[in-house]
């Protein structure tokens, strides 16, 4: 797309872009910014992020707006769709910062669309609310007005190498092919140092290009290496696409592990039946029973006006985009003022409880971390494995050819 034909873009989507409280003057309102992925292959999870923002938005201005010094502000949200594009999702959060004038500002999907608009965020000084970044090499560039409400994404392949060789001590040999992006890459590396520690033979370890569309190459040499565990991550197309080329190529495994895949339903819409016995890991389910004093109250009030609305359940995604802003909304609160620099040390010193449960920033502005959600399709549902505080079923060992 040409620079006119862009700009052009950017103006038709400014004039759709989601706002309320517009006939306030502008000293009465907070702006906050939000750059998403509503086309292009990350859409399914920009969609997700927009539906979040608003429950939270709706919430916050029914109440008058947020508590600033001692009165409400209503609160805009500003959106643009960067089509799923790195530069494009650069350049849109320049334009909020300097032409929209927003206050703060959110982050798209990913680690990697997440750094390059943290980048921008930090070059002007404007905190910027990560929702759905967990990969620590984004966290570590440095950047003091970032802060993200996933927890790192390290304790899950550790806790799963922990359980899943627990439960099927014939686990001895792992195949790991990840997508070569940044949170799926991190996620691989990840699990290739965890299964070596937990003493597992890795007899598979590779990458494999975005825009992938043909695994055969891969999954061959990973059936001849007959593994007990098949670990794969990327994104939810490209978890379909591998999982129904697995099932081509008639290949299983008592564990087949896909990140993050089946936290996802459009992962078990896909696939139907080739998702049973799936399993995953999620930042977060709905089953958890966290109670809170923020606009939503409890993690069962965010759930059931989910459904009413969506008439689906919510994953990890709706509740950390919503968590995000959450989080943000008390900083300005415990602030007291919507200078962005005190905001800033506000989100750093933060130590909440929320729906979505704790939320307290380490030094480099990640969430504290803790055990996070193992999950398993069975019976076409969502199954929590761990922790104990929300279990409700036991792994079932994939049936092999």
């Amino acid at each position: 797309m040409n620079r006119r034909l862009f700009q052009a873009a950017l103006a038709a989507a400014a004039a759709a872009s989601l706002t309320t409280g517009g006939n306030a003057l502008a000293q009465d309102v907070i702006r906050i910014g939000a750059p998403l992925a509503l086309t292009g292959g990350l859409a399914d999870e920009g969609k997700k992020q927009q539906v979040a923002y608003d429950m939270w938005l709706k919430r916050v201005n029914a109440a008058g707006g947020i508590s600033v010094g001692g009165k409400k502000m209503k609160v805009e949200l500003t959106t643009y769709d960067y089509q799923s594009d790195e530069k494009r999702a650069q350049q849109i959060a320049e334009r909020l910062i300097t032409q929209d004038k927003v206050d703060f500002l959110t982050a798209p999907f990913g680690s990697g669309h997440t750094k390059v608009v943290a980048g921008v965020a930090e070059r002007y000084g404007v905190p910027v609310m990560a929702s759905v970044a967990s990969s620590e090499s984004v966290f570590n560039q440095g950047y003091k007005y970032m802060f993200g409400t996933l927890a790192p994404n390290g304790g899950i392949v550790q806790n799963m190498a922990s359980l899943f060789t627990k439960l099927i001590p014939g686990t001895k040999k792992i195949a790991i092919l990840g997508r070569e992006d940044v949170f799926p890459r991190a996620m691989a590396t990840e699990m290739k140092k965890a299964a070596e520690a937990a003493g597992l033979e890795v007899v598979y370890s590779d990458f494999y290009p975005v825009g992938t569309l043909d695994h055969a190459a891969a999954l061959l040499k990973i059936k001849s290496a007959a593994p007990q565990w098949i670990f794969i991550t990327g994104y939810t197309q490209d978890l379909i696409l591998a999982r129904k080329q697995m099932a081509d190529a008639k290949l299983s495994a008592p564990i087949i592990t896909m990140i993050t895949g089946p936290a996802y339903r459009e992962f078990i819409d896909g696939l139907g039946k080739l998702a049973d016995g799936v399993t995953s890991a999620s930042w977060w389910h709905h089953s958890l029973t966290y109670k809170s004093d923020d606009v939503f109250g409890s993690t069962e009030a965010f759930y059931k006006e989910f459904v009413a609305r969506e008439k689906k359940d919510p994953d990890y995604v709706h509740a950390s985009a919503a968590a995000a802003l959450v989080t943000l909304q008390k900083a300005i609160e415990k602030a007291g003022t919507t200078d962005r620099a005190k905001v800033r040390d506000a989100l750093a010193s933060i130590d909440i409880l929320t729906f979505y449960g704790p939320v307290k920033f380490g030094a480099n502005g990640m969430n504290q971390g803790r055990d996070l959600p193992i999950v398993q399709v069975q019976g076409g549902k969502v199954v929590p494995l761990f922790p104990v505080a929300i279990k409700a079923g036991t792994l079932a060992a994939m049936a092999t050819r």
